[in-house]
């Protein structure tokens, strides 16, 4: 049985194939949350992935997942809540890097270099926690069978947070996002809005890694808005669009690894690629075609 992920992984690959009762199995609380959880952060990234794209902010929003790992492994050590140090050293990485990279070409130079730096925080701070194995096995990979009722409330919580934060600030955020230099001039914030941004980033880098992990979370992320972008540039379509694609990935992604008894994560990452190879694809014909 597919819960079996989350006691004793060896379990579930001993048992991987065709599970005929994986009806039931969607029945179970521990699915219906992780539907939730899943649908919920795939609404949240798609809301914000478009900016995040048209920022060129991808390699932030994958480096901020690593970011994350040592402050869950030095929560444990801690004795505190793993998802509170993520939250911590995601949104805290998230300001790092935009004050150390105002520039796009500094900004990239910035993130990779607190990047080394974390990571290697967080080999030292798992290697100090004797119990972090399972954090660490999570935060890489993401656990979301795992998720608790009091985790869903909270990704409800940010979800409507941000949905009702960038209702007020999409337009000064796009406008700041395509010409930055004549949003100044015109008397946008152009600097607080982009520590806004970063830090909703860092929040929700913090609710895709628990979903799918810090390896994984740029499939959630990142590549339903790019996806999208590839078939409509109108902002309000690419959010919604990409919404739907992750949507559908979380969803079929948890339905076939229920069938198969395997991770989620492997399904929602593979279908999220598959759409935007598919797009990739249709896209680059239908350009060939027109020439």
């Amino acid at each position: 049985m597919l819960h079996a992920f989350m006691i004793k992984p060896g379990l579930l690959l001993a048992n991987a194939g065709y599970q005929s009762n994986w009806v039931e199995v969607l029945s179970q609380p521990f699915m219906r949350n992780a539907f939730i959880a899943g649908s919920l952060v795939a609404i949240a990234s798609g809301m914000l992935g478009y900016f995040v794209v048209v920022r060129e902010g991808e390699f932030a929003a994958h480096a901020l997942g690593h970011i994350g790992f040592p402050g869950a492994t030095g929560a444990v050590l801690l004795g505190l809540s793993p998802t509170l140090g993520l939250a911590v050293f995601c949104v805290g990485g998230a300001l790092v890097i935009g004050a150390l990279g105002k520039r796009a070409s500094e900004r990239a130079t910035a993130t990779g270099t607190v990047l080394a730096f974390a990571t290697g925080l967080g080999i030292l701070f798992a290697s100090l926690a004797t119990e972090s194995s399972t954090t660490v096995t999570n935060v890489l990979f993401g656990n979301l069978l795992a998720v608790s009722t009091g985790q869903i409330k909270v990704f409800a919580l940010f979800t409507i947070a941000l949905a009702l934060m960038l209702a007020v600030i999409a337009r000064p955020l796009m406008f700041a996002s395509v010409n930055p230099d004549v949003a100044e001039a015109k008397g946008v914030a152009v600097k607080a809005l982009g520590i806004v941004f970063l830090v909703l980033m860092g929040l929700v880098v913090t609710m895709a890694v628990q979903v799918v992990g810090t390896l994984l979370l740029f499939a959630l992320v990142v590549t339903p808005p790019a996806t999208a972008l590839k078939l409509t540039a109108r902002p309000i379509r690419v959010v919604l669009l990409g919404t739907t694609i992750g949507l559908a990935a979380v969803i079929l992604g948890l339905v076939t690894a229920t069938i198969l008894n395997l991770p989620p994560s492997f399904f929602i990452v593979s279908y999220s690629f598959l759409t935007w190879l598919i797009v990739l694809g249709a896209t680059r014909e239908q350009h060939h075609s027109g020439h």
